[in-house]
């Protein structure tokens, strides 16, 4: 039986739907990032020192790369939508990789967590490439 008053289906514009996008993969990063100091000896090689950011510069390369994803949900918002397009075909794509490398390098069994979690927000940085791609045009 149809419904007497169906609900509005409000469209939502493409630069929200890029931040919410965005906004799902900084949060898949940050639990797989929680969820890694359950594995074991990882607190251990944390506290030791004996770990993969074990220098300066790959401590701050780590927070500047972990920085874009989330420096693009606000991006996605207020760029202008020609270099905005690009900017998150570009970024998706390149997270996109990572991701793939990340859940193919990590396939042992007390990864098996980050693997699922590369592979959502490879699909997800995936659809933001898509989404990008598509991004409408204007009617003349």
């Amino acid at each position: 039986m149809p419904d007497k008053n169906p609900l509005v289906d409000t469209k939502i514009d493409v630069k929200i739907k890029l931040a919410a996008l965005w906004t799902a993969v900084t949060l898949c990063y940050l639990y797989g990032d929680y969820f890694e100091l359950y594995v074991p000896e990882k607190v251990s090689g944390l506290v030791s020192g004996e770990n993969l950011l074990d220098t300066p510069v790959k401590l701050l390369s780590a927070s500047v790369l972990l920085a874009i994803p989330a420096v693009m949900v606000v991006l996605s918002v207020f760029l202008q939508p020609g270099v905005n397009r690009w900017l998150n075909i570009l970024t998706g794509l390149f997270f996109t990789a990572i991701m793939v490398s990340i859940a193919v390098t990590s396939l042992m069994p007390w990864r098996a967590f980050y693997v699922f979690l590369a592979v959502v927000e490879s699909i997800i940085t995936a659809i933001i490439v898509w989404t990008a791609w598509r991004w409408p045009r204007q009617n003349r």
